[in-house]
């Protein structure tokens, strides 16, 4: 229990009058000390002078000639005089007056009584109720006129003064404690009167002290402290204040105003980045300036940003707007900053941009030397996200010490916020571009092209007119890539794209399916158009030839199927697999041609599409599926993190069908789901066989998500093979999975809560990538193999998987690099800071686990 305050009045009331008490008892202590000496020195005074005067009368009585019966009646008188009083006189002979006069009545003779005779000294002797004086008798020259036998100094006797002490020592003790009882409550009034006055002055001073803390509201109020310093009644109170004051004076260098700290509050709250905010970061940090200049005058903020290796972007935003010489001034000042010794800006391209706040208002004047002293600036050598390097104010607030505390605190926070906002305005405006188009050829992308097929079958329908699709697979592409390497290729694709938009024009919709296949969507278009769409795709695939030497140009052929909705299919992955079909069959017949749809073949055609339907019927229901394992590696060790699973059919001999060949059945049967139970069942079992321990990545079919029974079996299936759902990571890509995100989330919760984990696929691929990260539990990004592949020949590339891997850090999500096909694109990965790495160059799908496991060594860097 919290013991409660004593006021100083109760305390100097208690302590006075304790102490009063133990002054009185030591006072009548102290006073019956020396009153009782007093008295036991006057009696020995008193002792001493009665037995010399006795011993007088005694000479004066035998100096008359009085004989020894007048004598005797002497001392008979003078002991019935002292009878009745305190004080008792007795004399005593020596032996030599006894010789010489006889013996005389006397008391008995004490130890003190012959020591005195013997000696001839007088005694002195105090009891605690008496005091007796042993005087002796030393004879003088005049006492051997009558004392014959005795010569001068010899002890003729002795006198014995005794007085009791006791009756005195009790009347006066009764007298002295009568009187200081009388006397005692003077000294408590007395004490009480000045502990009343004492404890009235030091009120009225705290009441000062008091009144003067209370007028304190802001931190501005501090210097007034002092104004009531000298009103104080004590000294002691005074250096109190002085205390106080030197405490206001360092809470004045320290504290913060509640007003600032409201400010920091409500700007904090804006920190928060929204869709609205990402929509324009430069209107952001307008709104921020208008609300920071509520409490401080901020005239201007500038920030840096890194947008190539020389190449600076330096924005400022400004209040109002500024005269031609203000903002002269402030370029000059801020470079000033950027150029000191040893600053990391020295010596580079600075694209400077002004932004206003308020165009309208009246243009503000500000002079050099206060643009000089007053800007305030936070730099850093390595960029933060977003490439911001540095941030600053130009405020007369930096003049205020407190105000400046606070001031450099929100510039470390707007360095990142500012940072932020911009870096997800430039990723959304890039996934944008992306969520369409093919980063490296600038096509449409497979995702669109899809959608773009779906709305133009519809609208066929609803028009009653038909639609050609044309598949171009270009040959031998992988020599190209081998031969003269992954950039030529590229270089290649993205010239040979360029080309074929400018032949088609407008009227054909061109999307890159993947790697060197193309897809050509033709609107309202029968046989014969289509057909010759496709002479000028191949005419222009066999004219095009790419520089690269003075002695080599780089050449194209393609093969090129054809079909049209709805003669040759019902809906749209019927289609796409009738037109696969066809370019299957002009690449058998040679290569460097069209694969029309010629009614004969018609029958062919569709035997095989219904021969692969079969197959895959067959392989589901036999469970002749097999997994096959491709590394993720730890991209800075080059250890074995993880492997992903993926499904191969076994066909005669050692041939396999990679997924990509069956998937799309699979999906149009509906048996894509129990494909992906027979795959995972055969990956778990091997798992369990090799003891590997890492983790599995295996990818999620769209239509797992709308199975009811989907996780109870993939959660019977990892419990029988003793497998910790910690262990799997499903990935869901983009681009197939489910419009509706509530089902999704739905779904994804739930393997969550089963321990499973989760990966987003082909990150990058479309605009919603940024909407799973931000509303699902991803545990890692697999960034699009495309961006991968090209970051070593295209900026733009490698600057979207910088963006990716730093908003991936900082959401704490692990991230996997995908399409790793080269050392130089794996040291480009590390360099980015992503995590993890997949790709021929570190191993391709290999059914066969443990072997994969054993090889581990090969990819350790």
């Amino acid at each position: 229990m919290k013991k409660s305050a004593t006021s100083i009045r109760s305390f100097l009331l208690q302590r006075t009058f304790i102490f009063s008490v133990l002054g009185f008892l030591v006072l009548v202590s102290v006073t019956h000390y020396a009153f009782t000496k007093s008295i036991e020195k006057n009696a020995s005074v008193m002792a001493e002078r009665i037995a010399k005067q006795t011993f007088n009368s005694m000479y004066l009585v035998m100096s008359q000639g009085w004989n020894r019966h007048q004598l005797e009646q002497f001392m008979k008188q003078m002991e019935k005089d002292n009878k009745d009083s305190d004080l008792s006189v007795s004399i005593f002979r020596g032996d030599l007056v006894t010789e010489r006069f006889g013996e005389m009545e006397s008391p008995a003779l004490s130890d003190t009584h012959r020591q005195v005779l013997e000696s001839g000294q007088s005694q002195l002797v105090s009891t605690d109720d008496s005091i007796s004086y042993y005087y002796a008798l030393n004879a003088k020259e005049v006492c051997t006129h009558c004392h014959t036998n005795v010569t001068d100094g010899d002890t003729l006797g002795m006198i014995e003064v005794t007085q009791e002490l006791d009756k005195s020592l009790l009347n006066a003790n009764k007298e002295l404690i009568l009187t200081l009882i009388l006397v005692s409550p003077l000294p408590l009034l007395l004490a009480f009167l000045a502990t009343r006055q004492i404890t009235s002055r030091i009120d009225n001073s705290i009441e000062q002290l008091a009144d003067s803390i209370d007028s304190i509201e802001s931190i501005s109020d501090l210097s007034r402290i002092e104004e009531g310093r000298d009103r104080l009644a004590f000294r002691e109170l005074q250096d109190i204040f002085s205390q106080v004051k030197n405490l206001s004076s360092k809470l004045n260098d320290i504290a913060v105003d509640k007003e600032l700290l409201e400010f920091e509050i409500r700007l904090l709250e804006k920190f928060v980045i929204t869709s609205e905010v990402v929509r324009d970061w430069r209107e952001y940090v307008n709104f921020l300036i208008v609300d920071i200049n509520k409490v401080m005058n901020v005239y201007t903020m500038f920030s840096i940003f890194k947008v190539d290796n020389e190449v600076f972007d330096l924005e400022v935003f400004w209040l109002q707007p500024p005269s031609e010489r203000t903002r002269k001034s402030m370029e000059n000042a801020i470079m000033k900053r950027l150029a000191q010794d040893g600053s990391p800006f020295e010596l580079i391209d600075i694209n400077i941009r002004h932004n206003m706040v308020n165009e309208h208002a009246e243009p503000m004047d500000l002079d050099d030397d206060a643009i000089e002293l007053q800007c305030k600036s936070l730099l850093v050598e390595t960029p933060k996200i977003g490439g911001i390097v540095g941030i600053g104010v130009h405020s007369d607030t930096i003049q205020d010490t407190t105000k400046l505390l606070v001031l450099e605190s929100i510039l470390s926070t707007l360095l990142n916020v500012v940072g932020s906002v911009r870096a997800i305005y430039k990723y959304t405006k890039d996934l944008e571009y992306y969520a369409t188009r093919d980063p490296l050829t600038n096509l449409y992308n497979q995702r669109m092209f899809w959608e773009l097929l779906d709305y133009e079958l519809d609208r066929a329908d609803r028009h009653d007119y038909k639609v050609a699709l044309l598949l171009l697979d270009l040959d031998n592409f992988k020599s190209i890539n081998d031969g003269y390497g992954h950039s030529w290729g590229d270089k290649l694709l993205a010239d040979f794209s360029e080309a074929l938009q400018n032949a088609l024009g407008k009227d054909a919709i061109i999307a890159r399916y993947g790697g060197d296949e193309f897809v050509i969507v033709l609107p309202e278009s029968d046989v014969a158009h289509a057909a010759q769409v496709a002479e000028t795709v191949l005419l222009t695939s066999r004219n095009h030839a790419l520089y690269y030497d003075s002695n080599t140009f780089l050449k194209l052929t393609g093969s090129l199927g054809m079909g049209i909705y709805p003669d040759h299919a019902k809906n749209k992955k019927d289609l796409f697999m009738f037109v696969d079909n066809l370019m299957y069959r002009a690449k058998n017949s040679g290569k460097d041609q069209i694969a029309l749809p010629n009614e004969n073949e018609l029958v062919d055609i569709f035997k095989e599409m219904s021969d692969k339907t079969v197959l895959v019927t067959q392989a589901i229901e036999r469970k002749e599926l097999i997994p096959a394992f491709q590394p993720i590696v730890c991209s800075n060790t080059g250890e074995i993190h993880a492997v992903e699973v993926l499904s191969r059919i076994k066909l005669s001999g050692d041939r396999l069908m990679s997924a990509s060949e069956f998937i799309e059945i699979a999906e149009s049967i509906g048996k894509v789901h129990q494909l992906d139970y027979i795959v995972m069942d055969k990956a778990f079992e091997q798992v369990k066989i090799t003891g590997y321990e890492g983790k599995i990545f295996i990818n999620l079919s769209p239509r797992s998500i709308i199975i009811s029974d989907f996780i109870p079996t993939i959660k019977r299936l990892a419990e029988s093979h003793a497998i910790n759902p910690e262990s799997v990571v499903f990935e869901i890509t983009e681009r197939d999975t489910v419009k509706n995100i509530s089902v999704l989330e739905s779904f994804v919760m739930s393997l969550k809560d089963k321990g499973f984990k989760l990966a987003i696929d082909d990150f990058g691929s479309g605009f919603s990538s940024f909407h799973y990260l931000k509303h699902l539990p991803i545990d890692y990004v697999k960034i699009e193999g495309e961006f991968i592949a090209n970051m070593a020949n295209d900026a733009r590339d490698m600057a979207f998987v910088n963006s990716i891997s730093h908003l991936s850090q900082e959401l704490n999500v692990e991230t996997v690099a995908e399409f790793v096909e080269s050392e130089e694109v794996l040291e480009l990965v590390e360099k980015a800071g992503i995590t993890y790495a997949q790709g021929y160059h570190l191993g391709k799908p290999n059914p066969d686990l443990e072997g994969i496991l054993k090889t581990t060594e090969v990819f350790v860097r």
